[in-house]
């Protein structure tokens, strides 16, 4: 999101603009005709503000042709490259951008000059810019030559980028700067191998399967096993070609322990103490009413069960979730949806082509964390601290491959990671940052984003 701002009118209706320094190359009388206008502007924005969207994203604003470039008469062989932000501290996109300046600020002392200029509060000094929208963000060259400008949200990581491209190296000492978080740490061969018995391990989760809650589905290719006919239920979900039909299911009774057809059994769905949906199958009807009676629940037959397995979908894979499991996601424009894992919440940006804040936890401690994003990329991040464990494996062929769903994860810093991963000794995968993560998602195409999490056919593991 931008908000529009003119600054001052010059021949041509362009005023000739160089870093404040050299305000003296303003042409004569154009000072203070900028400062009429500006003051006309701002009368008007106080009156009815309002942001222009453009590009594919709330924030991505187009970039524009600069001014025309000019030297800073001032500028010495000492002097550094310097970026002015042009905002305003009421202006939205404006605010995410004050703790990026800060870090520039910090992160760069003696390489970069930074300076944030309040249009709203020093008209005088935002005039010789001739900026259009507000934020804008201006690079100048340490000899005082306007090198690029940017309209909008502009993520930190762009503009070290952009400084780069522009042949500016602001590198940090490695003494005061952490390794990149997607250099630190992976883990691409579990250190433990896995053990477990084909038909004890979910096909879907890879979790232990329950012997109470057992489900089988069958296949020309053999039997596919779930810990649960929420699995099952994933499953299908992933299979928008050739989902399975319910005579090809099996669950297990709960009070014999025996393999009865999926249409004929009665469920009692109820909540476990950590308000988890729960499904008990029962081949006796009274014994299920039983079951009700006692531990509370509905009693439901198949349809049911299935209208409330898919009831709650990924908003970015569209595989069926319990929301307990999931990162909410709200997205620009009031829309609420969720999140299986924290990397399909992120995709929700890449499908929706919007901006979306995510609410996710700490897949070690259960700790908050948010992410807001701008332009498609992360413009929030609480803590800021916060890393992604991106589950990777290796294919039969040597090729790196996501691990599924259920093996992404969010934490409050790389610690926490660690321990995550020490703890699942048959995990595998590499640490990133949130924003390396996001913008994998933004680089798929809506053909990749429509084939994502697909399950084209069930084989038994």
């Amino acid at each position: 999101m931008v908000e529009r701002h003119t600054g001052g009118i010059g021949p041509a209706g362009r005023v000739e603009m160089t870093d404040e320094r050299n305000n003296a190359a303003a042409p004569a009388g154009a000072g203070q005709i900028g400062k009429i206008a500006i003051v006309l502007v701002l009368a008007a924005a106080i009156a009815g503000a309002f942001y222009l969207k453009q590009g594919t994203g709330a924030g991505d604003a187009a970039k524009v042709a600069p001014a025309a470039a000019v030297t800073d008469a001032t500028a010495t062989p000492k002097a550094l490259p310097r970026l002015v932000d042009l905002g305003a501290d009421k202006c939205i996109p404006c605010k995410m951008m004050a703790p990026i300046l800060e870090e520039l600020k910090k992160e760069h002392e003696g390489k970069l000059e930074v300076t944030f200029i309040d249009v709203w509060k020093k008209p005088d000094a935002a005039a010789p810019y001739n900026i259009n929208l507000i934020p804008t963000q201006i690079f100048f060259g340490a000899d005082g030559k306007e090198l690029f400008r940017h309209e909008g949200f502009f993520a930190k990581e762009d503009i070290l980028a952009k400084w780069k491209e522009l042949g500016v190296d602001l590198k940090v000492a490695a003494a005061t700067s952490p390794a990149p978080a997607e250099a630190a740490f992976s883990r691409l061969e579990p250190t433990t191998p896995d053990a477990r018995a084909k038909e004890a391990v979910c096909y879907m989760c890879d979790g232990d399967v329950n012997p109470k809650t057992r489900t089988v589905m069958k296949t020309d290719k053999g039997d596919v096993v779930f810990c649960s006919p929420h699995c099952y239920f994933i499953t299908w979900s992933s299979m928008p070609a050739n989902p399975p039909s319910v005579e090809a299911v099996s669950v297990t009774d709960w009070s014999t322990g025996a393999l009865i057809p999926a249409a004929s059994a009665k469920y009692v769905y109820g909540v476990d103490a950590e308000n988890r949906p729960t499904i008990k199958a029962f081949g006796d009807a009274a014994v299920a009413a039983a079951e009700q009676q006692a531990a509370g629940g509905n009693t439901v037959e198949w349809a049911a069960l299935q209208d409330k397995e898919l009831a709650t979908r990924c908003g970015f894979c569209d595989r069926a979730v319990y929301p307990e499991d999931a990162c909410a996601v709200k997205v620009e424009g009031g829309l609420s949806t969720w999140g299986c894992c924290t990397m399909c919440a992120l995709g929700v940006a890449a499908r929706m082509q919007k901006d979306i804040e995510i609410a996710a936890k700490d897949a070690l401690t259960g700790e908050a964390i948010q992410v807001k994003t701008a332009g498609g990329h992360v413009s929030v991040l609480e803590p800021k601290t916060a890393v992604a464990w991106a589950g990777t494996k290796k294919d039969a062929g040597g090729k790196l491959v996501s691990t599924g769903c259920f093996k992404q994860a969010f934490f409050v810093n790389e610690d926490n990671l660690k321990k995550w991963v020490e703890a699942h000794p048959t995990a595998t995968g590499r640490l990133v940052s949130i924003n390396q993560a996001l913008a994998e998602k933004m680089k798929l195409t809506p053909e990749q984003i429509g084939k994502a999490c697909k399950i084209g056919e069930c084989v038994p593991k």
